[in-house]
């Protein structure tokens, strides 16, 4: 018992440092395009203190080289723009004016690119300190794990098309597959792009299948909304699981606690099933037919539970990008 509790602990620790990442990735992808706008807009103004100087309009100028100078983020900037608004007190010779408007130009985006280059060097720290964590947590995990399984009774009778078994990877390549993929999923847009980090993620659980069962509002069953692995056409004659039906899924469901489904030779693989927990509660789950008693290893159900939780607000975000069709599934 002390085992897998001390497990879970681990794992949550895990989750927590990975989603933490994925956030400040995201966050600080925000202010790179603050700054790209930023610079975006100060070349828009060099642009128009050009003209004004070319016309040789002494108001228009002044105006335009102070409200330039109000755009600048560097001290190489300003000091070349009251270089160049000195130079134009007298419009005898309008070279040096314009020679400062291109050195104010010159040292903005050097700025710009010393701030973009901060930037992703954060990134890839916090990526790498995420990476390393959970590569830890994943040691922990194999020296404390638990001798037996709390096995699950019913199985997931689906037969997907059989893709050539993966090589195994290594630990710290599969972290860092594992952040990519949580960053990756905070920043989908579309649900093409959705459908390619199904795959991804069902590759890194060396899964043969994996659907992502989504709650239907108002009603009392869960419908297939995303698929990897199966044909297309028994995906689509899925029919509906209720809530209350004695299946892993609607376990998962009903209790938010992952449920495993334990191999039986010679008839089906086992399966891991993994709730979408939000907070306003579980929105659905994430089933994947395992290879190989793969769904007894730690590292497949840390990897199932830290993907179920990320993908669970993407898809809790936009659920109208995600509901099936009338005809029972999306098909995809």
């Amino acid at each position: 018992m002390r085992s897998r509790a001390l497990a879970l602990v681990f794992a949550a620790a895990a989750l927590a440092a990975v989603a933490g990442a994925a956030f400040f990735v995201r966050i600080t992808e925000q202010r790179i395009a603050a700054f790209r706008v930023r610079a975006h807009a100060f070349d828009a103004a060099v642009h128009d203190a050009t003209s004004n100087v070319a016309e040789f309009d002494a108001d228009r100028t002044v105006a335009s080289l102070t409200a330039l100078r109000a755009k600048s983020s560097s001290d190489g900037a300003r000091a070349a723009v009251d270089q160049a608004t000195a130079a134009a007190a007298s419009f005898t010779d309008i070279a040096p004016v314009l020679e400062r408007l291109d050195l104010a130009r010159t040292a903005e985006q050097q700025a710009f690119d010393h701030d973009e280059a901060a930037a992703r060097t954060t990134e890839a720290t916090a990526l790498a300190a995420a990476a390393v964590f959970a590569a830890i947590v994943m040691v922990l995990l194999a020296v404390i794990r638990p001798r037996t399984k709390q096995p699950a009774v019913t199985t997931l009778a689906l037969v997907p098309d059989a893709p050539p078994a993966p090589q195994a990877q290594p630990p710290g390549s599969t972290l860092r597959a594992v952040s990519e993929l949580c960053t990756n999923l905070g920043r989908v847009s579309d649900v093409e792009e959705l459908r390619t980090l199904i795959a991804k993620t069902a590759d890194l659980m060396e899964a043969r299948g994996l659907i992502v069962w989504m709650n239907v509002p108002g009603a009392t069953e869960l419908r297939p909304a995303l698929s990897h692995g199966y044909p297309q056409e028994m995906v689509s004659r899925l029919p509906p699981l209720s809530r209350s039906a004695d299946n892993a899924v609607a376990r998962a469901l009903r209790t938010g606690q992952l449920q495993i489904v334990l191999a039986r030779p010679g008839v089906s693989d086992g399966a891991v099933v993994a709730p979408l927990l939000t907070s306003t509660g579980c929105v659905g789950a994430i089933s994947a037919e395992v290879r190989s008693g793969g769904e007894t290893t730690d590292t497949v159900q840390a990897l199932a539970a830290i993907v179920a939780a990320q993908m669970a607000n993407v898809l809790h975000a936009t659920p109208q990008s995600h509901e099936p069709r009338a005809t029972g599934t999306s098909g995809i």
